[in-house]
């Protein structure tokens, strides 16, 4: 006898940890939206010696989360708190004149439209998400950067800003060290102790930079900004910035 498979939409609105199942969804490594693609200047930095050892693979990812932090948190919390596409669409504009290099916007706005894209397909029950989409797809003048659309994600799903900012000095780490095993500076046993050591600091920085105005959107640390502009100079690349 064949069971019945309840409507998800229905278990769904029965289960008071759907958000839950939502938070973890969108922070798997799992979700295909292209950010294991990129290093974060990760490559470029081993091609020139500036990161050889393990010790200067971590004090390349303190760098890559205070510039995260610093640069983008702020769109990331001004983006989840957005009251309407209007708003949305001056922040992305806002920040595409912020990136300073080509090869930092081009992987923005490649992941971001990557996960604008999976976002509507897979959150359904937020047809805005879909509407959105379509109306920035239409207006042909949109760069859909990452932490613009990360924010605007957050945001329409109900997780808010705090949660948001976290999430995404969380994925930036994620995502560089992931990109460090497959450069064979660490292993995936030393990438997944490192991360935990670095949670403190993470959090740190988190503290340091949230729920700041975008006016106070800075670099920390260009030198990192140079070298992923770098990176389209190199001649021969495993990542795409």
């Amino acid at each position: 006898m064949a069971l019945a498979v309840p409507s998800p939409l229905l278990m769904e609105s029965n289960s008071s940890n759907a958000s839950d199942w939502h938070q973890w969804q969108l922070l798997d490594s799992f979700l295909p939206t292209g950010g294991f693609a990129h290093s974060y200047g990760l490559e470029a930095a081993c091609q020139s010696s500036f990161v050889v050892n393990v010790e200067d693979l971590q004090t390349f990812v303190f760098h890559v989360l205070d510039n995260t932090g610093s640069l983008l948190l702020p769109f990331v919390c001004a983006s989840t708190k957005a009251s309407d596409i209007g708003l949305w669409l001056k922040l992305d504009k806002l920040l595409e004149a912020t990136l300073t290099n080509e090869v930092s916007r081009k992987a923005s706005s490649s992941q971001g439209a990557a996960l604008l894209r999976v976002a509507a397909s897979v959150y359904h029950e937020v047809p805005s998400l879909k509407k959105i989409r379509g109306i920035a797809l239409g207006t042909k003048a949109v760069s859909f950067h990452h932490a613009t659309v990360f924010g605007l994600v957050c945001g329409l799903l109900g997780f808010g800003s705090e949660f948001s900012q976290r999430a995404y000095m969380f994925v930036a780490m994620r995502d560089t060290l992931s990109a460090a095993t497959r450069l064979n500076l660490i292993g995936p046993m030393g990438a997944a102790v490192l991360q935990h050591r670095m949670c403190g600091i993470a959090e740190q920085m988190v503290g340091k930079w949230k729920d700041r105005g975008v006016e106070d959107a800075c670099q920390t640390t260009p030198l990192l900004d140079a070298m992923q502009g770098c990176h389209g100079f190199l001649f021969s690349r495993l990542f795409c910035s």
